[in-house]
């Protein structure tokens, strides 16, 4: 009896004293220095090989998608909207650093701010951050005022680009479109257009005018061709994902020099 108590007592201290494996849970290997939440439309297979391709070592990165379907319409985008709170509150429970929206047009056609709320709300109030903010803190960045758009979208997104570049401060001098994005299918086919055509586009939409090329969506394979871009056209080169991951970067605070993707990311 006596030794069945002593065994017994002898656990209980065991499991009484702190655990030394405990104090090491709050720390992930692989996000040692911070963690991305990203959040992408359904359709989206660009932003995320994108994204990984940039982070330096130390920075995760956490994905969830927010489904869309249907025809191009103020619809679609008010979906995704909406479908972005189940996205932020999956990314809350991985307890990121950041949380961003990866989806340019939809700031175009939903109010940022009401966006932005919802972001916050489902992920536990961490900062949140949206493409088209990040776009115009990156112009700004390489100090651009007149910008050329490239652009895999219809006119109906085209247009409300414009407006809402132009209601931001900037010229756009010209835009080069490629027409694509009607349907699902065909937003989902963007994601597969090849670099070269890319690099077409952009330099098809630069002009003299210009200070700047921006190309946009995210879905829209351009992260190989910013540097090669930028030395032929001897001007900055901004596109959606990288703008997207700089602005990360930057409220992580960190200010890690990333070479191959623009003077962007080489000069945080």
């Amino acid at each position: 009896m006596s030794d069945k108590h002593d065994l017994t007592s002898s656990t209980n201290k065991q499991n009484n004293k702190a655990n030394p494996i405990k104090g090491l849970l709050n720390i992930s290997p692989y996000s040692l220095r911070g963690r991305i939440g990203l959040i992408c439309p359904s359709t989206n297979t660009s932003i995320e090989p994108e994204f990984h391709m940039m982070a330096p070592h130390g920075v995760g990165i956490c994905v969830a998608r927010a489904f869309q379907d249907g025809p191009q319409a103020p619809a679609l985008y008010k979906q995704i909207a909406k479908n972005v709170a189940m996205a932020s509150r999956d990314l809350g429970s991985a307890d990121v650093d950041v949380i961003a929206f990866g989806c340019t047009s939809c700031s175009y056609f939903t109010p940022a701010s009401e966006t932005i709320k919802i972001m916050k709300d489902n992920a536990k109030g961490v900062p949140a951050l949206l493409t088209s903010d990040a776009v115009v803190k990156a112009l700004h960045a390489v100090g651009a005022t007149r910008v050329a758009l490239a652009t895999p979208r219809t006119d109906f997104v085209n247009k409300r680009e414009t407006e809402w570049l132009m209601d931001k401060g900037f010229e756009v001098v010209s835009v080069e479109s490629l027409q694509l994005g009607s349907t699902a299918s065909e937003r989902a086919s963007i994601g597969h257009v090849p670099s070269k055509i890319v690099e077409r586009l952009a330099e098809k939409a630069d002009c003299p005018e210009a200070d700047a090329v921006f190309i946009s969506c995210t879905n829209l394979p351009s992260l190989t061709v910013i540097k090669s871009l930028e030395k032929k056209l001897g001007k900055p080169v901004i596109t959606s994902n990288q703008a997207l991951f700089w602005q990360c970067l930057r409220t992580l605070q960190l200010t890690d020099d990333i070479y191959g993707y623009g003077r962007l990311l080489e000069d945080l």
